[in-house]
């Protein structure tokens, strides 16, 4: 049982946010900015945008998300080939560049989500309301078309500015239940006519791009996120969300939309950040640990043979298979952002098997994916580029610097959540796997419920991925710790 006045998780999450050099709140002058802006569509903005909001439009997301970034809509065309639009929410017509919106945004870089309480990059007026692709009202958007191939590979299209209306707003589980088991359609209440066979032809056309990936080597990763559950301000255990056929759709149609950003910004000779993830720093210890396996990988990196790997694991072990992967990800290092000169070769995304690859398609989200969002705008309206290469290259390694920052507060605060959750189990023994074993510290990530924290005693010769049973010596929330000793 909790104590009864456990500690305060939202002053916790306030203070990790200005420990990593965040502010909690937005400025007055933010505010007051986005208070100000007209939410109407301007008559030279109506000229300008093609009219689809005849579309069946439809988005997918977790259920209480209200920053909804992109829709998308498919249509069969003739030779089994299926044409994808994906719809972006306009943000940058309404943040402008240098603005006091957008100083912000770009300090942050991203939104945080820490599960206790969530810091929107944007205003919430922008991102949940103006911009936001919900289905209350037409909205403006930059449109992304792509053709997906019989053989599943993708053909790219055109990009311009449109006026759309989001038809559905759905949600991960229930569409993903639907797709797997293929029971009564969920969403009969809405009284939307094709709704299910517009669903299945999204689903058909992601699924043949996934193939398509999965014969170029891409790993089909599968690590574990535990999130707090909060009821009236107070952590009640942590949830783990499951992957779909719904989570898969959504991943294949934006790596497909950003792929086309990708190369419509190089027809331009426009410069460009791009998502990268370099060739894995420690391919011997991914080489060990297939070993463990008994899989043998060659010396070199080798994509293909390293998704071989994954793909016979997963099928052979399902179970384990989050924890591999978990290990696999910690010894192949993170993505990063890097700018890209017109005709420079890109490092590539190593994960996902392809070079040419950005984020562009969450500008309520993500900082990056606004510079993106107008260096396309400036493609399609003939001007020229609103960054030089040494701009976006300075831009890059703050926004890389950034996201690592966020991605510390989110762990903090999870890990808080979890030491809450932990307080009255002291001297209790888990099952855990090993995360991380280096000169900082030697962590590991017990099953159930599934919480990192330290081991301060018997962690000689410990490695990464290796299976343990642990102890729980103490918790303390209010500096994140939560520390076991191997037995």
């Amino acid at each position: 049982m909790q104590p009864s006045n456990p500690p305060d998780l939202r002053k916790i999450a306030d203070e990790a946010m200005e420990k990593y050099g965040f502010l909690p709140t937005f400025p007055k002058n933010v505010i007051s900015e986005v208070n100000n802006l007209n939410d109407e569509m301007r008559p030279e903005e109506r000229r300008s945008a093609r009219d689809l909001r005849s579309l069946l439009w439809v988005s997918i997301d977790n259920h209480d998300t209200m920053d909804i970034d992109q829709i998308q809509f498919c249509e069969k065309k003739p030779n089994g080939e299926i044409q994808v639009k994906i719809a972006i929410a306009d943000v940058d017509h309404l943040v402008g560049k240098g603005s006091a919106t957008d100083r912000h945004a770009a300090k942050h870089g991203t939104s945080i989500y820490t599960g206790v309480v969530t810091y929107p990059m944007l205003p919430i007026r922008l991102s949940e309301d103006i911009t936001s692709l919900h289905p209350t009202k037409d909205k403006l958007a930059v449109v992304i078309e792509y053709t997906v191939l019989s053989d599943g590979s993708i053909r790219h299209g055109d990009i311009y500015p449109a006026i759309v209306h989001n038809k559905a707003k759905l949600v991960y589980e229930v569409v993903g239940e639907w797709l797997e088991n293929k029971g009564a359609f969920p969403y009969e209440d809405l009284y939307i006519p094709k709704l299910p066979e517009q669903l299945l032809l999204q689903h058909e056309a992601a699924q043949k791009m996934k193939a398509e990936r999965a014969e170029q080597g891409f790993l089909d990763l599968e690590t574990i996120e535990a999130s707090p559950v909060m009821v009236e301000g107070k952590v009640t255990g942590l949830v783990i969300q499951q992957e779909s056929p719904a989570h898969s759709l959504i991943e294949e149609f934006m790596i497909s939309a950003n792929r086309t950003l990708v190369a419509r910004l190089n027809e331009r000779s426009f410069p460009m950040i791009q998502r990268i993830v370099r060739t894995p720093r420690n391919w011997q210890g991914i080489v060990e640990e297939a070993a463990s396996h008994h899989f043998r990988l060659p010396a070199d990196p080798d994509v293909q043979a390293l998704a071989s790997f994954l793909i016979t694991q997963k099928k052979k072990d399902p179970e384990t298979f989050p924890d591999l992967s978990l290990t696999v990800v910690k010894l192949m290092g993170p993505g990063e952002y890097v700018a890209v000169a017109p005709d420079q070769d890109s490092v590539g995304h190593f994960a996902l098997a392809v070079t040419d690859y950005t984020h562009g398609t969450a500008p309520n989200r993500r900082y990056v994916d606004i510079i993106i969002q107008r260096l396309i705008k400036a493609s399609i309206e003939r001007q020229k580029s609103p960054y030089d290469i040494d701009e976006l290259t300075m831009l890059a390694g703050h926004l890389s610097a950034s996201e690592k920052a966020a991605n510390k507060v989110e762990r903090f605060v999870r890990k808080a959540a979890g030491a809450v959750l932990l307080m009255d189990r002291v001297g209790e023994t888990f099952r855990g796997l090993v995360t991380g074993a280096s000169e900082k510290g030697t962590y590991a990530r017990i099953i159930d419920p599934p919480v990192e924290g330290r081991i301060v005693k018997n962690m000689d010769g410990l490695k990464v991925g290796q299976r343990v049973q642990v102890r729980l010596l103490k918790t303390d929330p209010e500096k994140g710790y939560i520390d076991f000793e191997r037995i």
